[in-house]
């Protein structure tokens, strides 16, 4: 089907995720044809580089056979049964797999079919959990400004971001917002404060939480290890062990939310690796299977399944597709070339390079701040880099969505320009990418940076 044909259809009957469909009444829709390695090509033929990895899912990089084959094999075995009082092969085996992987005790593995259903069934597990030990008035949960947690009811509540928030009002109650760990612009942050004691005072705004709402109706804190929206925000020294002592201290959980930062996002199997604590809960998605096939999980420490093995005890939550064969499949192929290729490896090795490519931006005057670990890197765009005065909302708009976003797309590279807080651009590519790949990153941005600069030198 050609090019004006799909066009057509598209505008017609295909509704996108967050994207204004109105816009694409008077444009082409991107329509892509295929992908091999870090690459994805159109259906006209133009080839990008995929700088976010799809949307921070595809690990390991386009047109896998091994992982197409290994579904393929299971779909012709058995292509679906649910795991609702039976269980199937591929299931018990990448949960035992996945169990191995997570830290410490965290060896009960609750399947979903993504990372909104994985946040979901954390606060409703912590929820029962609750009640089951007989502790009734737990049930609030304390999460970030800016933080992005999915986009069922409950994770939306539990989102730190208005806008998206605010047309579904009301929502579920009992969530409580807290400062986040911007050191760009936290007002937490004063001249001369050492990393850790930023940190510190961070996790401390979230005892503060806990206090005013009272120790005995809080349940969890939900955290990822870098915040994604506002711009791969990361944590401060020492704020994940501060934290883990004040949850601790009042008897609250700590989930570890890493949809997108475990499977190698990071340079680790999870996030919480990297920054060296242990969650009670790790909800993940995304690179569980590079996006091969739809998944997710919520991995749990063994004492919160201690109440539902007394008879007649049910978790009440359960999802069709969740531990579908064929999505087992494509993870365990996925998770065999993570050990055959040292993905990880990969990941730690260029780091470093990664970090210094984006960082040698801060030349062009609009780079305000570059922030991230791994493969997951912001890049803040401001008018005045003396001041960090920012971009007023039409000025942002214009420069990200009219200008960067296009630009950045016809000089072939994919990546996010959002607003979710301060404007930024984010990157997050395929984690078998090497030096070449990552020069190529940073000689299409300078290119295109360097224009902005331009334009937002005549606002």
């Amino acid at each position: 089907m050609n090019n004006e044909k799909l066009q057509e259809l598209a505008r017609k009957h295909l509704w996108m995720h967050f994207s204004s469909m109105g816009y694409y009444q008077e444009h082409d829709v991107p329509i892509m044809s295929h992908g091999e390695g870090a690459y994805v090509y159109d259906i006209q033929g133009n080839k990008y580089l995929d700088g976010l990895a799809g949307l921070f899912v595809s690990q390991v990089g386009h047109g896998r056979k091994t992982i197409a084959d290994a579904m393929a094999k299971q779909s012709e075995k058995l292509a679906y049964f649910p795991i609702w009082n039976n269980a199937h092969q591929p299931a018990i085996e990448l949960a035992a797999r996945l169990a191995e992987l997570a830290p410490g005790d965290l060896n009960r593995v609750f399947f979903t079919s993504g990372g909104s259903e994985a946040v979901e069934s954390a606060w409703k597990l912590v929820r029962q959990y609750y009640t089951e030990i007989g502790e009734h008035r737990r049930f609030k949960v304390i999460s970030r400004n800016l933080a992005y947690h999915g986009t069922t009811m409950g994770a939306l509540s539990i989102n730190g971001l208005t806008d998206i928030k605010n047309v579904f009002e009301p929502l579920v109650p009992g969530t409580y917002k807290v400062e986040n760990t911007d050191a760009y612009h936290s007002h937490l942050m004063t001249d001369g404060m050492s990393s850790e004691e930023f940190g510190k005072r961070c996790a401390h705004e979230i005892e503060r939480a806990i206090i005013i709402e009272g120790p005995d109706t809080v349940a969890a804190v939900f955290l990822e290890p870098v915040q994604n929206s506002g711009g791969c925000i990361v944590p401060p020294d020492g704020y994940f062990q501060e934290v883990r002592k004040i949850c601790d201290k009042y008897g609250i959980m700590l989930v570890s939310d890493e949809v997108i930062c475990a499977f190698g996002r990071l340079g680790h199997m999870f996030g919480c690796e990297k920054f060296d604590y242990l969650p009670d809960i790790i909800t993940c998605a995304k690179g569980i299977t590079s996006g091969y096939s739809p998944m997710g999980a919520m991995i749990c420490r063994d004492y919160l399944m201690e109440p539902f093995l007394k008879p007649d005890k049910y978790f009440m939550h359960g999802i069709t597709f969740a531990g579908h064969p064929g999505a087992c499949a494509a993870a365990m192929a996925n998770l065999d070339i993570f050990e055959k290729e040292d993905v990880l490896g990969n990941v730690q090795r260029n780091e470093g390079l990664f970090r210094e490519l984006l960082e040698s931006l801060y030349d062009i005057p609009i780079i305000g701040d570059v922030r991230g670990a791994g493969y997951f890197w912001g890049i803040e765009i401001v008018k005045n880099k003396a001041t960090k005065e920012a971009l007023n909302e039409d000025e942002a708009k214009d420069i990200l969505f009219n200008f960067l976003s296009p630009k950045l797309y016809e000089n072939g590279l994919i990546c996010r320009t959002d607003d979710r807080g301060e404007p930024v651009i984010q990157l997050s590519p395929p984690l078998i990418c090497g030096p070449d790949e990552l020069r190529e990153i940073a000689r299409i941005l300078r290119k295109v940076l360097t224009e902005a600069a331009e334009l937002v030198a005549k606002l």
